[in-house]
């Protein structure tokens, strides 16, 4: 769908340089999404694994995010072979909701209810970053925590639009239940791309 230079602004890498490549398709279908035009695939044009690898190395980074819409819609492995094979590390952002492909520095899963992640996916995970929305999704954050390993670092963050809302009620929580951090979508406060 697209692909751009920038700053990671949440999660675990917040503030780091990455090249984020946006595949197109998605039937997870979250009402909140700020990317709905990445839904349809074939809206998109297709580009080739090696121009995909050469636009990344035209920039310093070698962090290199792959995102959607829904990314494991797609084989990733020959993507991410390649990106490596260039000195890239490979990232991942998926709600999880289909099968793993790819070869994977760090996985990011943000678990949706429209769709739920798959086992095999949360056991392989680095990152769980729960969007809260209302405030019983701790209680559905911790249900995914449960699933995945110790080493897991575990995020809630405010679903942009509620952030007023919400973000008071998740200090509150990551205060009483400090296994968790608070994540921001930085790059929308600092207005980056």
């Amino acid at each position: 769908m697209e692909q751009f230079y920038t700053i990671q602004g949440e999660g675990f890498n917040t503030g780091r340089a990455a090249y984020f490549i946006r595949l197109g398709g998605c039937d997870v279908g979250c009402h909140w999404c700020d990317v709905k035009e990445s839904w349809d695939a074939e809206a998109h044009p297709r580009q080739s694994i090696d121009e995909l690898v050469a636009a990344v190395l035209e920039h310093p980074g070698r962090n290199v995010v792959i995102t959607g819409g829904e990314p494991l819609m797609h084989d990733l492995t020959a993507l991410t072979a390649a990106l490596q094979a260039a000195g890239c590390q490979t990232w991942l952002e998926t709600s999880g909701a289909h099968p793993l492909s790819g070869s994977w520095d760090w996985v990011c899963v943000s678990p949706k209810k429209f769709k739920a992640p798959l086992p095999a996916v949360l056991a392989a995970v680095h990152e769980l970053k729960v969007v809260v929305f209302n405030e019983s999704d701790f209680a559905w954050a911790e249900a995914h925590a449960a699933q995945v390993p110790a080493h897991t670092r575990l995020y809630l963050q405010p679903e942009w639009s509620r952030a007023a809302r919400v973000t008071p009620a998740i200090i509150d929580y990551v205060k009483q239940n400090p296994r968790w951090q608070v994540s921001l979508q930085t790059h929308k406060y600092l207005d980056i791309p």
